[in-house]
């Protein structure tokens, strides 16, 4: 007897499936796959789980065996056609006999794409399916760094009521509870990358390291630090052999700090030069070449107000996760969470859409996507 459920029911658990291999599978897209009966019987499942590894259609079907004949396979991206790490996904959905694709998006690379133009020309019945936005959204990063060379940020920051990140002197230990802060981590032992400012590194000598969560991966630490002013004692350089610590100063710091530059080498840490006007990167650029020299997809902020205000402005941030505790400065002089913009109009501020409300004891976590 058919199913009454949906194409958008499958392909939400298809959706969530993808999430699962967040932290495993980029540079590669987070891909989910559901395999249904003709009856409505889920008889496969899979994830994309570690970049290397075999991809969620290959899962999925190994997890239906026989089941897989005449069934629909939902999956959240276009199958891949082309022979990299992996085989074809399609022509392993083709060999597995299937009886229709679903799939919510179409792959946007080159050799990897028109998967389903090949499942099609096999005789089997293929369908884009776009009405489910979970299954959409969660190869967003990899479709975004294909399209524009530059990694998904997610910016993060803990402020209070009145969105005061730290007070007049710079204390801001602790605004959040430890249950946010654990979220954070977990967070950290997921991303390529994560970005900071010399101004923090000076103000709060941070680790930046995943601690007391499963680590997925080890992100590189990355400190924007135009004048090489790190010291050689900083957490970020002494810790190198835990996790690597990249800083990108002007160019003509190397030249002028040579010793420094040398020292900082034999610590581990890997100094990269770059152009600046008036003190400032290019920070596209600069994020363009991290992106390719270091494979980055995913990149998480934790940075003061004015590197915070720069990536805004230049429209670089992609998420924000906003941790709001349950205190209030009503201080002028307190730092804001983001600086740099001249409003005079409401219309005139940076975009974002409501995505995702949570409490974390007496912390509420917001998460927005940015509008572009």
């Amino acid at each position: 007897m058919p199913s009454d459920k949906s194409d958008t029911y499958y392909m939400n658990i298809a959706a969530k499936l993808a999430l699962l291999g967040h932290g495993g599978a980029e540079p590669n897209p987070m891909v989910g796959c559901v395999i249904v009966s003709k009856s409505g019987q889920i008889v496969g499942r899979g994830f994309h789980k570690i970049c290397g590894q075999p991809h969620a259609e290959i899962n999925a079907l190994e997890n239906a065996g026989d089941r897989a004949r005449s069934a629909t396979v939902y999956v959240t991206l276009e199958p891949c056609n082309h022979h990299g790490r992996t085989a074809p996904c399609s022509e392993a959905l083709i060999s597995a006999r299937i009886g229709k694709l679903v799939y919510a998006r179409t792959d946007p690379t080159g050799d990897a794409a028109a998967g389903a133009n090949l499942i099609k020309e096999a005789g089997i019945e293929v369908q884009l399916y776009s009405d489910c936005q979970p299954a959409i959204k969660v190869s967003e990063p990899f479709v975004y760094r294909v399209k524009t060379g530059l990694p998904w940020i997610i910016a993060k920051w803990a402020q209070t009521i009145d969105g005061k990140i730290a007070t007049r002197n710079g204390n801001s230990q602790w605004l959040s509870n430890q249950r946010s802060r654990n979220m954070v981590h977990r967070q950290r032992g997921r991303v390529d990358a994560i970005l900071t400012g010399i101004g923090t590194v000076q103000a709060d000598d941070p680790l930046l390291t995943a601690r007391n969560v499963r680590l997925r991966r080890i992100a590189k630490r990355i400190v924007i630090d135009p004048h090489l002013k790190i010291s050689v004692d900083a957490k970020l350089v002494t810790t190198t052999s835990q996790a690597p610590t990249i800083i990108v100063c002007d160019q003509s710091e190397i030249n002028t700090q040579q010793s420094k530059v040398n020292e900082l080498q034999t610590l581990g840490v890997e100094v990269i030069g770059a152009t600046t006007t008036d003190g400032r990167f290019d920070l596209i650029a600069v994020l363009t070449m991290l992106t390719a020299k270091h494979e980055i997809s995913t990149m998480l902020v934790e940075a003061g107000p004015r590197l915070l205000g720069d990536l805004f402005k230049h429209h670089l941030i992609n998420e924000a996760w906003v941790f709001i505790a349950p205190i209030l400065f009503a201080d002028e002089k307190a730092l804001s969470s983001a600086t740099g913009h001249i409003v005079s109009e409401v219309t005139d501020g940076t975009k974002l859409s409501l995505e995702d409300v949570r409490v974390r004891g007496d912390d509420v976590m917001i998460r927005y996507g940015v509008d572009s």
